[in-house]
């Protein structure tokens, strides 16, 4: 349904009844059509062109506030993902090319660098993993995966620790610190335990950083009925999620502003893991669903 002959309707009222845009306003928001989008239709109305051409510029306005809203982040896959679950179907071609004619494009992540040093001394562990991420190959809360990376603020580095479900990609514990002891990955491990509640038995896979080969995480993970796991020395492949979640928080938010102090860095890092990573952003291994919407799907086929 074409709405825009409604919202002009309020226009033209507003202009005899001294409303100025309230009614535009007002009307935009009862039928969920955005402001720039409706006086980027009525440009393109008062400048002639064929229907395709006035469709072209509505869709841009569309893709350039989808754009913005994940701060630069989302290419033209992730945008037409988004469209389509607006309503708005349209080929990812189409988009990608409107993309370039408005100077738009995602961010890539850049290559990541290690944070923990293995440990020569520490015992042996199992690979329960063996470079398999894929999404649906158990269900929720089976398997886990973490690693740390670093903050650079001008109050000194500030460590970020992760514990990611891999079957939704969700990060389900996270912590930081201004150390690297063992102390910063075992926080992270059990808010992932207190916020899911997992059956015994659920697996945490990491790098063999000593942290996490070390005798007080073992210690841990066997008060909360989680078996460890690490892959092999110097093999990034053997824990590609963790690290590739650390390229996406560095390649969309850390890296692109500087940070005065530690809290600062914090109060950020919640709001994109929270708010944005678990909720809305978007993952191609998932189908191009965010990890709440996954686990949601996923609990509504179990039901």
């Amino acid at each position: 349904m074409n709405v825009y002959p409604f919202i002009e309707a309020e226009k033209q009222r507003s202009a005899t009844d001294g409303a100025g845009g309230g009614n535009v306003a007002r009307a935009c928001g009862l039928l969920k059509v955005s402001r720039s989008a409706y006086y980027a239709h009525a440009a393109a109305l008062a400048a002639g062109g064929t229907a395709r051409q006035r469709e072209d510029a509505e869709l841009t306005v569309w893709i350039t506030e989808i754009h913005a809203d994940s701060d630069g982040s989302y290419g033209a896959p992730r945008a037409h993902a988004e469209l389509a679950g607006q309503g708005h179907r349209h080929g990812r071609k189409r988009i990608a090319r409107l993309m370039r004619a408005a100077g738009l494009r995602g961010r890539t992540p850049r290559r990541w660098r290690k944070t923990t040093i293995a440990d020569p001394a520490a015992p042996t562990r199992p690979d329960l993993i063996e470079r398999d991420f894929t999404p649906n190959a158990f269900g929720l809360d089976q398997r886990w995966c973490g690693d740390i990376t670093y903050i650079r603020t001008w109050q000194g580095w500030l460590y970020l620790a992760t514990v990611i479900d891999i079957a939704s990609r969700r990060v389900i514990g996270w912590a930081t610190a201004d150390h690297l002891r063992t102390d910063l990955v075992e926080q992270a491990l059990r808010n992932a335990v207190t916020a899911r509640r997992p059956a015994a038995g659920v697996i945490f896979h990491s790098d063999r950083g000593c942290q996490y080969t070390s005798a007080q995480l073992a210690g841990t993970a066997t008060e909360l009925g989680v078996r460890l796991s690490v892959g092999r020395t110097g093999q990034c492949w053997d824990n590609a999620l963790a690290e590739s979640f650390f390229a996406t928080i560095k390649g969309e938010l850390l890296e692109h502003r500087s940070w005065p102090t530690h809290a600062a860095a914090r109060a950020a890092i919640f709001d994109f893991i929270e708010g944005w990573y678990n909720i809305r952003r978007r993952h191609s291994a998932l189908g191009y669903l965010s990890p709440a919407a996954y686990e949601n799907t996923a609990a509504t086929h179990a039901a």
